[in-house]
């Protein structure tokens, strides 16, 4: 299933029916008098987070959502049917976007949550509406009231805890294969990933969900590389995981490339918890290890773990030093395996 995480959509309520003139007339009745029903109302347009959903690749094959008008109200005081509502199944994360793409309508973070994007128009009142002592035979109705029409655009951040990030071949698609069953694409080349990835990470008997997401480069937020676009995955992940490649000639450069891009990105992302690791260290000697890390502490300003996703080295003191910075609600914990008694 390919990956989409924004989408454009033309949604349209309904709109009311419009009320009826009518007058009884029966035989041998003496009096009659107005009937006319009220109009229908129309249906609305609504969106509901769902869960099994983490793309938005059901709105490239279709973007038009219009709900149903409701009928016109009829003789013999009989109201018109309401206009079905129309619902939009959207992924848990979803931010839903006025035309202008900036003002923020709805942001949707539970399953079953649902929000009104276009409320439907009201019915019109029929003849029997306007009677009165001094009007007994009215000859006028309100039609319906049009529905709403509007462009929308949705975007999709993905649901995690952890959020890595890295220039292209810090080794994060290594680090999520190594510790969890997702597989993402791995190769010796920059932008092997092209698209976020989500994979679930188990330790001392919790789990996490971690993002990984496409490597930045200097001038990302200009639009180089693949650019910042995707670093709204990882806006509501509680840490954030700065992974510096190892055998970079420059790793204080490195880790000041991402912290650059971070901040030009704006928001909060920047003051989010972080944790930095010295990746492939198992390519390093002692002297070239405590060299790195030593110039990765003092751009850094604070403590770094070694790690390599290869071998396996520092990968479970990085996992832990994640989990204590992870709220407990948002842990799953591990239902503890029960050990059966021994018998000879």
């Amino acid at each position: 299933m390919k990956f989409l995480d924004l989408a454009k959509v033309y949604i349209r309520s309904g709109a009311g029916g419009g009320g009826c003139v009518s007058f009884r007339r029966e035989k041998y009745i003496e009096y009659g008098g107005p009937d006319g029903g009220d109009g229908g109302g129309g249906g609305s347009v609504w969106a509901e987070a769902v869960d099994g959903l983490n793309t938005l690749i059901d709105f490239r094959y279709q973007q038009h959502f219009f709900a149903k008008n409701g009928q016109p109200g009829m003789g013999k005081q009989r109201t018109g049917k309401d206009g079905e509502d129309i619902v939009l199944r959207v992924p848990v994360g979803t931010e839903i976007l006025d035309e202008d793409q900036e003002t923020v309508i709805a942001d949707i973070t539970e399953v079953g949550q649902r929000v009104e994007l276009a409320r439907g128009g009201n019915g019109g009142w029929g003849n029997l509406h306007f009677k009165s002592a001094t009007n007994q035979a009215p000859r006028r109705s309100n039609p319906g009231q049009d529905g709403v029409e509007r462009t929308l655009w949705l975007r999709l951040k993905l649901i995690a805890d952890v959020g890595l990030l890295g220039l292209p071949n810090a080794g994060k698609s290594t680090f999520l294969a190594a510790t969890s069953n997702a597989r993402p694409k791995i190769a010796d080349y920059p932008f092997t990933t092209l698209h976020p990835n989500l994979g679930v990470v188990g330790v001392d008997n919790t789990e996490f969900v971690v993002a990984d997401i496409p490597g930045l480069i200097e001038g990302a937020h200009e639009g180089r590389g693949i650019g910042d676009r995707f670093l709204g995955h990882v806006e509501r992940c509680a840490v954030l995981l700065h992974l510096v490649d190892g055998t970079s000639e420059d790793v204080a450069a490195d880790y000041q490339t991402i912290i650059t891009e971070l901040e030009a990105y704006g928001g909060e992302l920047a003051e989010k918890p972080r944790i930095t690791v010295l990746n492939k260290v198992d390519a390093l000697d002692d002297e070239e290890r405590a060299e790195a890390c030593s110039a990765l502490e003092k751009a850094s300003g604070g403590v770094v773990m070694l790690m390599s996703g290869v071998a396996g080295e520092g990968v479970t003191e990085v996992l832990r030093a994640l989990r204590s910075e992870i709220d407990e609600d948002r842990l799953r914990h591990r239902p503890q395996e029960e050990v059966a008694p021994w018998h000879p």
